[in-house]
């Protein structure tokens, strides 16, 4: 039996949006000091909307993975849709991850909201999705319940 399903292996092997930006409106760097998997992710953002996501991801397959189709999900998305977006969602786009993967759906979403969190701090925005939020935050779950492996 395969480890991965063939949504993870054509966005591990055929990832989405990869690269820098030029002039981001948010930079969000996540990493695991578990696993060592590192992500960016940088956005766009015109009138409360991102218009564009790209990642730089070290890490294993499941992190490319996780990275392509997380950008993906949020293109397009207002900042407030975007924010909404949990790790259990990315895995749901992507089929499904093996347990001992799981971790590296949460390293997307904590970029995202980095991102996020970045762009709002440059722009004096607020959004009620990351009241409290800390993206400095190195705990073992998430505010999803998911748990870091």
């Amino acid at each position: 039996m395969a480890l991965y399903n063939d949504i993870v292996m054509e966005h591990f092997l055929n990832p989405k949006n990869v690269g820098d930006m030029e002039n981001p409106d948010g930079t969000g760097v996540y990493g695991s000091p578990v696993c060592g998997d590192m992500m960016q992710i940088q956005i766009k953002v015109e009138n409360d909307v991102i218009t564009d996501a790209k990642f730089k991801t070290f890490g294993c397959g499941s992190a490319i993975a996780s990275s392509s189709m997380a950008t993906s999900m949020i293109i397009g998305k207002t900042v407030e849709e975007a924010l909404e977006i949990t790790n259990k969602q990315i895995i749901d786009e992507l089929g499904g991850l093996p347990p001992v993967k799981v971790h590296c759906s949460v390293l997307a979403d904590r970029a995202i909201k980095n991102a996020i969190y970045d762009y709002a701090q440059k722009n004096g925005k607020t959004y009620a999705a990351l009241e409290g939020y800390d993206p400095n935050a190195d705990d073992d779950e998430d505010e999803h319940g998911a748990v870091e492996e």
